[in-house]
């Protein structure tokens, strides 16, 4: 993920429109289309308990049980950046409230930073890997600093409270790999008796698959991305659409404009979760069909609702690009999706 990635990468160059005539860097474009409708704000930051997301809220994650829909997101507060959380019956009125998980210990993984919290039901519980980090900028904005590790929680009810397993090492950076500064928590899914994540991993940003068989165990990560990180893409939401039997990844992508920050939730799509094709891919929601946001788009995620797909994520609004000020917006698909034709 993720928010310092920016920082570490940025780089000063002629300001280029991506969809004209590519990146400064030649880093891949998407030259097809799947445009989704866009809703615009549906949470905005400041009014949250504590002041907990007084200066933004980022990274949606919305998630249901018992027709209540669960939203997470990383509300950016006095003390730091948390997972919060606002519930909602209809997607129009929510009621915020406020972090659901705490800081670590000084010197512990997540000291600076407990936030994007993905999960998946056991049958049992809820298991939560959410990000942690030691590290943050400087007061006020305090945005966390890599490494960007992978932490564990769990939970009887979406809405908590949520239990810390620190004894819990799913998986971590590695020195020499393509996630040796990143290998932060995606999207879950299970196949058979086994459990993959899409997970977020850099030294240049790409997606990895983790598994396991035991949600309280170790992760096995693939030695390769699923696609190159030339492509510049991190953070994951899944959606099989079984009219086709495809899956369509939606991800975030990171575009370059004299600096770097994220310009457009893509797509991939594939029939088969273990190999993606880095041509399958589209534009989902960009400064064209977003209506308030025309130049930075954050993370997405995904549930359906109808026959529609709801696609939650967080922009700063108008031209701006800051990781800071975010508010939560809402954009649809229709139902069944198919890959668009060129």
């Amino acid at each position: 993920m993720k928010w310092s990635n920016f920082f570490m990468l940025a780089l000063v160059l002629p300001a280029v429109a991506a969809g004209e005539t590519g990146y400064p860097d030649g880093r891949p474009v998407a030259t097809l289309r799947m445009e989704a409708q866009d809703q615009g704000v549906v949470l905005r930051h400041g009014d949250g308990p504590d002041g907990c997301d007084n200066l933004g809220a980022r990274e949606a994650l919305i998630f249901k049980e018992d027709d209540v829909y669960h939203l997470f997101y990383d509300g950016a507060g006095p003390t730091g950046w948390l997972a919060c959380l606002a519930t909602s019956t209809d997607l129009k009125t929510w009621e915020k409230h406020g972090p659901i998980l705490d800081y670590g210990e000084p010197g512990a993984p997540d000291s600076a930073t407990a936030a994007s919290p993905w999960v998946i039901h056991d049958g049992n519980e809820w298991h939560m890997f959410h990000v942690g980090s030691p590290n943050a900028t400087k007061p006020p904005d305090r945005v966390p600093t890599p490494p960007y590790l992978t932490m564990k929680a769990h939970s009887q009810r979406l809405a908590g409270p949520w239990i810390k397993q620190p004894e819990v090492v799913p998986f971590r950076t590695k020195p020499g790999t393509y996630y040796q500064d990143t290998a932060s928590p995606g999207h879950i899914v299970k196949r058979g008796d086994e459990y993959l994540m899409f997970f977020s991993a850099s030294f240049k940003r790409t997606l990895g698959i983790a598994r396991t068989k035991d949600l309280n165990g170790p992760w096995t990560l693939d030695p390769a991305p699923i696609v190159s990180p030339e492509e510049q893409i991190e953070n994951s939401s899944l959606y099989y659409e079984p009219t086709n039997q495809t899956w369509f990844l939606f991800t975030n992508h990171i575009g370059l404009d004299k600096t770097e920050y994220t310009d457009a939730v893509w797509v991939y799509w594939s029939q088969d979760l273990n190999t993606w094709d880095a041509t399958h891919k589209a534009v989902v929601l960009d400064g064209q069909n977003c209506t308030w946001s025309k130049k930075c788009i954050g993370m997405p995620s995904v549930i359906v609702v109808g026959e529609r797909l709801a696609l939650f994520y967080d922009a700063p609004g108008g031209e701006s690009t800051s990781h800071m000020h975010r508010d939560i917006g809402l954009a649809w698909l229709d139902l069944p999706l198919s890959p668009p034709v060129p």
